[in-house]
């Protein structure tokens, strides 16, 4: 694979998504864990927003290194330290 341009639309979109995945965190009743716990969908809701958010984040530094740097990444585990390595992420952020 080799590095071509890192799409600014793509960036943009996955962000977005992820803003929308914390509101829909944040709409759920957070004021404690009773009120929280009171409906099983809650869980359920914010587990979903999560997951989704933390993959559309995978998917931009996934993006940045297939674009930048050419790297083929088939793993999630694998992106935070790649990015490291390359000097996107420090070593907290990786």
């Amino acid at each position: 694979m080799s590095p071509s341009r890192i799409s600014k639309r793509i960036i943009a979109e996955r962000t977005s998504w992820i803003n929308q995945m914390i509101e829909g965190i944040k709409s759920l009743p957070l004021d404690s864990f009773n009120s929280f716990s009171r409906e099983k969908k809650n869980a359920w809701a914010a587990e979903s927003c999560l997951r989704r958010a933390l993959e559309a984040l995978m998917d931009i530094g996934r993006h940045i290194l297939a674009k930048g740097s050419g790297e083929g990444i088939s793993e999630y585990k694998q992106i935070g330290s790649s990015l490291e390595k390359r000097g996107v992420l420090s070593a907290k952020e990786a």
